[in-house]
């Protein structure tokens, strides 16, 4: 019997200090690029993967899932696929699983929460270049604290997002925004069912003003009240943004 066309999860990790962001653009090496040439080879049919969202440049993921389709393959040939597939790619993408999904999974539209960290060191580090943002300002965290607790009394944070987007609202829940303090820096979490283009780097902008004292709780509740993006901080590198967890309702 001829095997049909199959759905699968890929789950991956990455550095994207090399790469301009996950999806793929003409001119410049992705995430996305890489990962689905190595799967066309391994797999020896064209693979093109849609992932679970478009990190930009300079971002990471420790937790990302994109989803592909096969055809004409047995399922344990795909599920063996995966030391092939690290094999070909370049050390800063590594591909930690395949699942089967039912045939109308989707990596983007099914995901049920996302969280994202991002990482702030306060001294010249090395070891943190491309994977942290050096700031040398001395930030009241506890400011910022009770400034990201307002978050999750709103829903429209159209302040906090890039023009011209092609969504279709701008309503996000967020159910988690804190700061914790390190021994060799600062990490913010935050954690939502889904989040804008450029939304986590374009709040931690205007948290980082709180922190800074450059604006008030009152000038912070206007900023997202106003819907309007140039009212809110500029947005942080990239370098210390990381997406850390996707949730699916039928993944464990």
């Amino acid at each position: 019997m001829a095997l049909s066309k199959k759905r699968y999860f890929i789950q991956i990790a990455y550095d994207g200090s090399l790469y301009h962001g996950w999806q793929v653009q003409p001119n410049a090496v992705t995430v996305q690029e890489l990962l689905d040439k190595a799967m066309t080879t391994v797999l020896r049919q064209p693979i093109e993967t849609l992932g679970c969202g478009r990190t930009d440049s300079g971002v990471h993921a420790k937790d990302f899932y994109a989803h592909f389709d096969v055809e004409g393959i047995d399922e344990n040939k795909v599920l063996n696929a995966l030391g092939g597939i690290n094999a070909i790619l370049p050390y800063q993408i590594a591909a930690k699983r395949i699942i089967p999904v039912h045939e109308e999974a989707h990596a983007r539209f099914d995901a049920t929460a996302r969280a994202y960290k991002y990482h702030v060191h306060f001294e010249k580090d090395p070891f943190k270049l491309n994977r942290s943002w050096l700031i040398k300002d001395h930030l009241d965290v506890q400011a910022m604290n009770e400034a990201a607790a307002l978050l999750l009394n709103y829903t429209d944070f159209s302040c906090f997002s890039k023009s011209n987007t092609q969504t279709f609202t701008n309503n996000c829940k967020i159910v988690k925004a804190v700061f914790e303090e390190e021994e060799d820096g600062l990490v913010f979490t935050i954690e939502a069912d889904r989040f804008l283009r450029n939304m986590v780097r374009a709040i931690m902008g205007t948290l980082v003003q709180i922190g800074k004292k450059e604006i008030d709780l009152t000038a912070f509740k206007a900023v997202i009240e106003s819907k309007n993006r140039s009212m809110a901080g500029q947005s942080v590198p990239a370098c210390g943004l990381y997406l850390v967890k996707i949730e699916y309702p039928y993944l464990g």
